[in-house]
């Protein structure tokens, strides 16, 4: 019987063909699943996740998708935000976080914005 031959995909092209067909409502936020398998100290020494204390900290991660009522993000940007305020959902095997807008504590991006902050 003959062998299918795997097609190599890029990342960003799986990642975009996951979350094609996908509309998020209001205020949320899809980002990728920040990885929190190891650190390193400022030493270089490598703390792996086990061995890691549970303390509420921030992650930066990428932006992948936007709701219709976001009024400072954009697909790309960098936030920074508390894991555990997200949710984690499956889209066709591959990991996300759902977030709301307002759990988002800072934003990166090359993006020239004077009115970027948080809102009430």
């Amino acid at each position: 019987m003959p062998r299918a031959k795997l097609r190599q995909v890029k990342p960003q092209a799986a990642e975009a063909e996951a979350v094609d067909n996908i509309r998020l409502t209001a205020d949320r936020v899809l980002v990728r699943m920040p990885d929190e398998t190891e650190r390193r100290s400022k030493g270089g020494l490598v703390i792996p996740a086990t061995a890691a204390s549970h303390v509420k900290r921030c992650v930066w991660s990428d932006v992948v998708l936007t709701g219709p009522e976001t009024r400072n993000l954009k697909a790309g940007d960098r936030v920074l935000f508390l894991p555990q305020t997200g949710l984690e959902v499956d889209i066709r095997g591959e990991a996300f976080l759902l977030l709301r807008e307002r759990d988002v504590q800072a934003i990166a991006s090359d993006r020239k914005d004077p009115l970027a902050g948080q809102y009430l």
